[in-house]
Order: C-alpha cells, then structure tokens, then sequence
C-alpha cells in the first residue's frame, strides 16, 4: 500500500466529532468532508438565521432550519460516502461524552468562553483518549499569520492568536473566522494521521 492510499484510509476509517456548527464548526465540516472523514458525529442546538450567513456555510433557503439539519444537507452534496450523525442539543458536561463517545478527535467550535472551557475540562477528564482541538481567539480581522495552532498537552490542541475574542472585538468576519476553522480542520487531520492507531 502506497503511503497516500494509507493516509486515505486512516482518514475514511476516522471519526470526528464537531461541537457547534457556527462560523468554526460549519467550516471545519465542509474541510473534513472534502479531506475524506469517514464519520462525522455533529452537534448543534441552533436554527440558522439571516446574520449567520456573512461568515457560516449555509444558505439563503435554508433561513430558520436547524444548523444540524442544514448541514448534513450541504455535506451530502460535497461528500456522498460521508456519515453524518446529528445530533441537535445544547452540549453539556453530561451529554458530551455520550454524544462524543466514538469521536477520535473533537473539534471544539463554539462561541462563548465558559462553553470552551466546559467541553475541554470535560474531554479531558472524561474522555480519557479523546482529542480535541479547541480554539481562543480569532475575533475581528486582518493578521492571519497570529492565528496560530500549539500543543497544550498530549490530548489538547489550541488554535487562535490567542488574544482575540467574541467579547473584545465586536466584528466577526469570515475571511479570519475561516482561517481558524481551516487550522482546526488541518489539525483534526494531522492528528488522525499521525497519531490515532485505527
């Protein structure tokens, strides 16, 4: 076996679970789909609203459906062989880990701070060989090159310029928002890669 057909493989094999289908998590979707994810396990308790689309992989006609729904539908069209489980609710401490319990790496894609924090804390002590690759900071716009991805520890992978935020910036622009979302992505694949025995 060639190693690309090997890389292919490791990646049809994976399964990636995706928290929060916004401007991150929407993206990060649309980049493992493309990538050849086998599975993805996505979840979102959100409807998709006219704001939503200067930044998030949705469109027009689908105003007012939920983000779940809406994006099984859009990677269905990019991906055919893709599996896509939805899931639409609010993550918990206590629903992650069952919602997640296949994921071999999480793509933490919300908003707000505490939720971050919530869904790390609880891969990390919950989730003994899970991965998840969180992002802080990534607000506003301009200097692509700050957004950064570092290693935080063996099971935590952190993009973001590490500054930036949903609270300090007022401004959330796609361009910077996709930049973030396409390291997450590469980091999901890197560590499908190189890292998880499947």
């Amino acid at each position: 076996m060639d190693k690309m057909t090997g890389i292919n493989e490791k990646l049809k094999k994976a399964t990636v679970g995706i928290a929060g289908l916004g401007g991150l998590g929407s993206t990060v979707a649309v980049a493992l789909a493309r990538a050849g994810v086998g599975r993805l396990i996505i979840a979102d308790f959100d409807s998709v609203e006219t704001a939503n689309l200067t930044r998030q992989q949705y469109f027009t006609d689908q105003i007012g459906k939920s983000k779940v729904d809406c994006t099984i539908e859009n990677l269905r069209r990019i991906n055919a062989d893709v599996k896509v489980t939805g899931h639409r609710e609010k993550l918990n401490a206590d629903n992650a880990p069952v919602i997640f319990a296949e994921a071999d790496v999480i793509a933490e894609c919300f908003d707000k701070a505490q939720e971050k924090q919530m869904l790390v804390e609880t891969v990390l002590t919950k989730m003994r060989k899970t991965i998840i690759v969180s992002v802080s900071g990534l607000a506003g716009y301009g200097k692509s090159n700050a957004i950064r991805t570092r290693r935080i520890s063996p099971r935590h992978i952190l993009v973001g310029d590490g500054q930036t935020g949903i609270d300090s910036e007022p401004t959330l622009l796609a361009p910077r928002v996709g930049v973030a979302a396409c390291h997450q992505a590469n980091a999901v694949v890197e560590v499908i890669i190189d890292e998880i025995e499947l």
